[in-house]
C-alpha cells in the first residue's frame, strides 16, 4: 500500500492512491462512531468502476464529485459500483447516482430480502426481535436513521462467487454472510488486495445480523466466512472504515478469537444467571473502553443485544445452552448434558 496512506488520519476526506490505478475516496456519514466511509475507485478503461458508494447525506454526492475530479474523473465516467452490502452507507449514495448519471448497481443476492423490505417500509427484523431478546424498554433511537425512499432494487443481483471483470483486472466476488446475509468482498488476487466492505475491519468488530431480514444464524456465518478468508492468499485488507494494508489472514484470526472469547463471556454470564440477551449483554462490558451496556447510545444497545443473542444461539447449537421460550421471550441456561462442541 502507499506509505502517504499512513501521513494524515485515515478520514480525511480526498482520494488517496493506495495502489496503481486504485483511490480510497473517503465519503461522509452522519454522527462520528465510525468516522467516514471508505468508496474505492478502480481504473476501468476510460472510466472508474466504485467498490461501494457512500451514504446520501447532505453534501455526499458533491464530495464524491470533488474527489474524483482530482483523479481525473467524474461522476459520468463511473461505471458501474459494486456494492458490499445493503447499508445505507453503503447502498444510497449508489442509488442516488444511478437516478442522476444511470450508473449501473451491483448488490448480493443475499440482500434481495432487506431490500424489498425496505422499499415495502416493512418493520425492521430487530425491531421485532426485541421481545425475544428480553428488551422490555427499547432504547431511543434502536435502529438505523430513515432511509427515505433512498433505497431501489440493484441492477444486477451477484448469486454465488463471481468474476467480475474490469479493463485491466479481474475481481473475484465472493459471498461473505455475516454482517448481512448478502455481504460480498472483492478479492484481487493478482493485485494483491481484498476489498472488504465491512466484513474485515483492522480496528472494530463489525455488527452481525442487524439489517431488516436477517439469517437465523449470523454468527455462524459470519465464522465461516472469517474461516473462509484463510483460504484465500494473505491479501491486504482496504476496508470499508479504517485504513488500508492490514494482513487479511492475521486480522481473520483475531476476529475469530474476539467472538471465540465473547462466546466464553456468554456462557460465563448465562452461568452465573443471566437467562436473556438483554441480561446477558448488560453483564458484559463494550466497545475499547469497556463501557456498560447502558453507556452506550440507543443504536449501539442495540446491536450489543443482538449480537449478544447470536452468540447464545451459537452456544445452543453447540449443546453448552440449553433454550426455551416463554411468552415470546427466549431464555437460556446452561446444558444438563454438555453435548460435544461440532466444528461450526
Amino acid at each position: 500500500m502507499s506509505t502517504h496512506e499512513h501521513d494524515a488520519p485515515w478520514y480525511e476526506p480526498g482520494a488517496h492512491q493506495v495502489a496503481p490505478g486504485v483511490h480510497r475516496l473517503v465519503q461522509p456519514l452522519l454522527g462520528d462512531r465510525l468516522r467516514a466511509v471508505n468508496v474505492y475507485a478502480i481504473a476501468d478503461g476510460d472510466g472508474v468502476c466504485l467498490v461501494d458508494g457512500g451514504w446520501a447525506v447532505d453534501g455526499a454526492i458533491d464530495q464524491l464529485a470533488e474527489s474524483l475530479a482530482t483523479i481525473g474523473q467524474s461522476l459520468r465516467s463511473v461505471t458501474r459500483v459494486l456494492v458490499t452490502h445493503m447499508h445505507l452507507d453503503h447502498y444510497t449514495l449508489a442509488v442516488a447516482l444511478r437516478r442522476s448519471h444511470g450508473t449501473p448497481i451491483v448488490l448480493g443476492e443475499g440482500e434481495r430480502a432487506s431490500v424489498d423490505a425496505l422499499i415495502a417500509d416493512e418493520r425492521p427484523q430487530h425491531e421485532r426481535d426485541l421481545r425475544a431478546w428480553g428488551v422490555v424498554q427499547p432504547p431511543a433511537r434502536a435502529g438505523f436513521p430513515p432511509h427515505e425512499g433512498r433505497y431501489e432494487p440493484p441492477d444486477v443481483w451477484l448469486d454465488g462467487p463471481t468474476d467480475v471483470t474490469l479493463a485491466d483486472r479481474v475481481l473475484h466476488a465472493i459471498p461473505t454472510p455475516g454482517h448481512t446475509t448478502g455481504h460480498l468482498v472483492f478479492a484481487d488476487v493478482a493485485g494483491g488486495m481484498l476489498f472488504s466492505g465491512d466484513h474485515v475491519l483492522p480496528h472494530i468488530t463489525p455488527s452481525i445480523g442487524l439489517q431488516n431480514v436477517r439469517s437465523p444464524y449470523p454468527l455462524e456465518e459470519y465464522l465461516a466466512s472469517l474461516r473462509l478468508m484463510l483460504d484465500l492468499p494473505d491479501l491486504a485488507v482496504l476496508p470499508a472504515h479504517g485504513p488500508v494494508g492490514h494482513s487479511l489472514h492475521e486480522r481473520s484470526r483475531q476476529l475469530l478469537a474476539h467472538h471465540e472469547q465473547r462466546l466464553v463471556e456468554c456462557a460465563a454470564s448465562v452461568g452465573a444467571g443471566a437467562s436473556t440477551a438483554f441480561e446477558t449483554a448488560e453483564a458484559m462490558r463494550w466497545t475499547r473502553r469497556g463501557h456498560h451496556l447502558s453507556e452506550l447510545d440507543g443504536l449501539a444497545q442495540t446491536l450489543a443485544v443482538g449480537e449478544t443473542a447470536a452468540h447464545l444461539e451459537v452456544l445452543a447449537r453447540r449443546g453448552e445452552l440449553d433454550r426455551a421460550e416463554v411468552d415470546g421471550v427466549v431464555r437460556y441456561t446452561v446444558a444438563s448434558v454438555v453435548a460435544a462442541t461440532p466444528v461450526l
